[in-house]
C-alpha cells in the first residue's frame, strides 16, 4: 500500500488501514530527506518498485524536506456499503510549509479611543508630578545645614 500511495499520491483504504500506513509512509518520506545508497536501499527493501523509490528520492523526499512531519493526511470519505467498513482517503500533503516563526509577525499597539488616551495622559502626568516633588524634597534636604533637625 506504501508503493501505491507514493506512485499515486492517494489512496482509499479502510481508516485503520490508512492510519497504519501513515506510520509507514511517514517514516520512509523522512528517509528520503537525505539521498545516500544506503537510504536508497532501505527504501528498495520495503517498497515494490525502482520506479517509486526514484520518485520518492527526486521528487517527494526534497518537497518536503523542510516540513517536521505530517506529510500525510486522512479525510474520512464514506461507510462502506457491503460491510459498514469506515472509509478514508489517504493523501500526501501538497500546502507548502512554512516555519511558524517566520509566520508571526509583530503587532503594534493602537489607541482604541479617546478614553484610553486621556487616561494615558493622566498616568504620565501623575508619573512626572510625584518625580518633580521628589526631586524638591531633595533639593530642601541639602539645603539644610548639618547637625540640626528639620
Amino acid at each position: 500500500m506504501a508503493t501505491s500511495l507514493l506512485q499515486h499520491g492517494r489512496i482509499e483504504t479502510t481508516v485503520a488501514k490508512a492510519k497504519d500506513l501513515r506510520r509507514v509512509s511517514e517514516k520512509l518520506i523522512t528517509l528520503a530527506g537525505e539521498d545516500t545508497l544506503h537510504r536508497r536501499r532501505q527504501a528498495l527493501s520495503y517498497l515494490l518498485s525502482k520506479e517509486v523509490v526514484h520518485n520518492l528520492f527526486a521528487e517527494i523526499g526534497p518537497r518536503f524536506k523542510q516540513r517536521p512531519g505530517g506529510y500525510t493526511r486522512i479525510t474520512r470519505t464514506r461507510v462502506r456499503a457491503g460491510d459498514a467498513t469506515e472509509m478514508a482517503v489517504i493523501e500526501l500533503v501538497t500546502e507548502d510549509y512554512t516555519p511558524k516563526g517566520a509566520a508571526k509577525k509583530t503587532r503594534k499597539k493602537k489607541a482604541t479611543g479617546a478614553a484610553d488616551t486621556a487616561a494615558a495622559d493622566r498616568a504620565a502626568s501623575k508619573k512626572n508630578s510625584a518625580k518633580a516633588s521628589s526631586a524638591a524634597d531633595v533639593e530642601a534636604v541639602e539645603d539644610i545645614p548639618e547637625g540640626t533637625t528639620p
